[in-house]
C-alpha cells in the first residue's frame, strides 16, 4: 500500500510541473536544438501540458515522467528526472518535494 501511494504522490508532482509550469522545486529545461528555437518553447510546453496518452510503454511505473507528441509536425519528448537539494545525486525520496527537485527536460527526439 505505501508504494502506491508514493507513486500517487510522484505523479501528482511530476503531473504538477508538467501542467502547471512549475512546483515546489521544480523547473523545465528546454534542451538541444530546442534550447535555441525560442519561438517555439510555448506551444511545445503547451502541448506537453495537454499531453495525456499515457501508456505502459512509456508509462511502466505510472508516474508520469516521461512522454512523446508530434507538435507542428516534430516529434518532441520530455522526461522528468529526480535530484537531491544539492543537485549531485538522485533523490532517494521523490515523493517529498522537500527533499527532491524535479527538473522536466523538452528536447527534440532527435536531439536525443
Amino acid at each position: 500500500m505505501v508504494d502506491v501511494q508514493k507513486t500517487v504522490r510522484i505523479r501528482q508532482l511530476n503531473d504538477e510541473l508538467r501542467t502547471e509550469g512549475s512546483c515546489r522545486n521544480g523547473r523545465i529545461v528546454a534542451a538541444g536544438r530546442l534550447a535555441q528555437e525560442s519561438e517555439k518553447i510555448g506551444s511545445i510546453v503547451a502541448a506537453v501540458a495537454a499531453f495525456d496518452d499515457w501508456n505502459e510503454g512509456d508509462d511502466p511505473y505510472g508516474e508520469h515522467d516521461f512522454g512523446k507528441l508530434d507538435v507542428n509536425g516534430e516529434a518532441v519528448i520530455w522526461k522528468i528526472d529526480y535530484y537531491s537539494l544539492d543537485e549531485l545525486h538522485g533523490s532517494e525520496h521523490p515523493d517529498d518535494p522537500n527533499t527532491t527537485i524535479r527538473v522536466m527536460t523538452i528536447m527534440f527526439a532527435e536531439d536525443y
